[in-house]
């Protein structure tokens, strides 16, 4: 296998959130809740164990959302991490709501984003969120009106960055007038770039990208073109999935999420698979 050097996450690199440094192979924690991320785990102690592994690994950015569970993950986390060591960074988000275990339903109301962080806020047991992102825009809300009130929030300490979710480069730049941006969260993946422009938005302007469903929900892993170059690199298919995500641009943050222990290593190892340029023509 093609390595670089550095262990454990660490070795993908760093990248900035906003003043945050944080290495590039993140953690999404959404996996260890219940089934179709909701309720609570069947085994709390094991979705403790992956997140504390997780840090051990070198991770040291966390994505989640209040929607998680809904309210479940963000308690896992302090559950498990709670006093935070230094230089452990999570992200939440707000905006979505679940009425059901199948429905991710908008909200945007600023009285909700409110509601939202404050709910947050208390969960992870923080005065201070690291980043949150305005998990999705709202078709009912004005999307200006969503993010005034979130980066009224920041302005009053509750946040310390901003970061943005399933937006367009429109969306993108209107938020930006209205509040530095630190982040874009989109669904990318191997098979999925229509996020593409965007993530060319956030490499010019140098912001990170967080790819959501960066492994689609292992739709990717059985393609012909993945094993190939799994076979030839002696990687997993996962490993080479996240490597080609980490070299498509600097400011990629993959975040899979697993509730697995050895798929969390799986994952975390593909930090140091470095793809041949043939590997990666083979993968585009």
């Amino acid at each position: 296998m093609a390595t670089s050097t550095g262990p454990g996450a660490a070795a993908a690199g760093a990248i900035q959130l906003g003043d945050l440094r944080v290495h590039r192979m993140g953690f999404g924690a959404m996996r260890v809740c219940g089934p179709d991320v909701w309720g609570p785990p069947k085994d709390r102690a094991a979705a403790h164990r992956v997140l504390r592994r997780a840090l051990e690994l070198g991770v040291n950015f966390i994505d989640t959302a209040d929607s998680y569970g809904p309210e479940v993950d963000e308690v896992l986390i302090a559950e498990a991490l709670h006093p935070y060591p230094d230089g452990l960074v999570i992200g939440t988000k707000g905006g979505l709501v679940r009425p059901s275990r199948h429905r991710w339903d908008r909200c945007g109301r600023p009285e909700h984003l409110r509601r939202a962080l404050e709910g947050s806020l208390l969960r992870l047991k923080v005065e201070r969120i690291d980043v949150y992102q305005y998990h999705a825009p709202d078709p009912a809300v004005p999307f200006v009106e969503s993010m005034a009130a979130l980066a009224e929030l920041q302005r009053a300490g509750k946040i310390r960055h901003l970061g943005v979710s399933n937006v367009s480069v429109a969306e993108l730049a209107e938020a930006r007038r209205i509040a530095p941006i630190v982040s874009v969260q989109n669904r990318y993946n191997l098979s999925d770039r229509r996020s593409d422009p965007v993530l060319e938005e956030c490499a010019r302007l140098g912001i990170a990208f967080l790819p959501w469903f960066p492994l689609d929900a292992g739709q990717s892993l059985g393609a012909a073109k993945v094993k190939r170059v799994a076979k030839r690199s002696g990687a997993t298919p996962a490993q080479v999935v996240l490597a080609w995500l980490l070299a498509r641009s600097p400011v990629m943050l993959p975040i899979p999420g697993t509730a697995s222990l050895a798929h969390l290593e799986e994952n975390v190892a593909a930090a140091r698979l470095a793809l041949s340029a043939e590997d990666l023509a083979a993968l585009d």
